[in-house]
């Protein structure tokens, strides 16, 4: 089946500095993303996982056109999009389609938009809507978000954390999108409002037939929502899979340190292999070592020579790592 997204060695790298007018010299570059490849099909939720600067937000940033790609091909329901310079893609006609979600509602949020105006303004832009039409779909996308419409008047520092979010997934759902990118949805919401709100996304997947792309730092939360897991590190890809197989069986020294460290009832599981020292530089990395190499609980010589390839280690899980060799 082909997928409604593919990726194809998709990089993204920002230098540090102008380059040279004359003479062959290039500045540093910050390699944020690097030859990342995957696949969301019709109906599916893929997470992305990973820590702190490993290139998850350059990557959704990417897929939504909000960044132009360096290197890489993106595909949309079979139509290459990232040949549409990221300036012009408000205008594409795959822009309503794919939307985002992000971490911070009241911060995506303009400050002089109240909840209506909020809702209604990528409707105004990407489908021309106005007058009575406008009203109705700002209302149908507040009601299938659980927001009253006595809210509606509403400025953002006059709503709560919950209703903010939910303003916010109305914003993204107005347009009738088949993808919807969530950048860590529920980062900034008490627990309690966390379990309503990824009840919502669950609901408005399944009534609506959308495709998500998760980001998130919470793994069990992962492991509940998604159909496939995507691990980054520094970065690129170095683990995916079936979400059910990698939580149980990784294949990835970085993808078994991230879950062996996640809090249960008992505490941190005591065999959580430690990471020494931090990651490694992102500007200009070695292209022959493994990103991971001297952090690595079960490193070895040939992973400061050779880059491993990400290769499928059972069906439809991949791995890069030499250990699989």
């Amino acid at each position: 089946m082909t997928p409604l997204l593919e990726l194809d060695a998709v990089s993204k790298r920002f230098p540090l500095g102008r380059r040279r007018l004359f003479g062959k010299a290039q500045p540093p570059e910050v390699h944020a993303v690097s030859e990342v490849s995957l696949a969301v099909h019709a109906g599916e939720t893929v997470g992305l996982v990973g820590e702190s600067g490993c290139g998850k937000s350059t990557l959704v940033r990417l897929i939504t056109r909000l960044l132009d790609t360096t290197e890489g091909t993106i595909w949309f329901d079979r139509r290459e999009i990232s040949g549409v310079p990221a300036r012009f893609f408000a205008r594409d006609t795959n822009r309503a389609d794919i939307q985002m979600v992000f971490q911070d509602a009241g911060e995506s949020i303009n400050p002089r938009f109240t909840a209506a105006d909020a809702i209604a303004d990528p409707l105004r832009k990407l489908l021309g809507l106005r007058g009575t039409a406008l009203q109705a779909r700002v209302e149908e996308a507040a009601t299938q978000c659980g927001l009253p419409l006595a809210l509606l008047g509403r400025y953002p520092h006059q709503l709560s954390g919950g209703q903010r979010a939910r303003v916010g997934i109305a914003r993204a759902i107005g347009t009738h999108p088949r993808l919807l990118v969530l950048d860590e949805p529920t980062a900034a919401l008490d627990v309690s409002v966390q379990v309503t709100v990824l009840k919502l996304l669950q609901q408005l997947k399944a009534e609506l037939g959308l495709s998500y792309i998760f980001v998130s730092h919470d793994l069990n939360v992962v492991r509940l929502l998604c159909d496939r897991v995507v691990v980054m590190y520094l970065g690129r890809v170095v683990e995916s899979g079936p979400a059910q197989q990698v939580f149980e069986a990784p294949r990835h020294p970085y993808t078994k340190s991230l879950i062996a460290a996640v809090p249960r009832l008992e505490g941190t599981r005591p065999e959580a292999p430690r990471l020494a020292g931090d990651p490694r530089s992102p500007i200009d990395p070695d292209p022959n070592a493994c990103r991971f190499h001297g952090r690595c609980p079960a490193g070895f010589d040939r992973c400061g020579s050779a880059m491993p390839a990400l290769r499928e280690v059972a069906a439809g899980h991949l791995a890069a790592c030499h250990l699989n060799d």
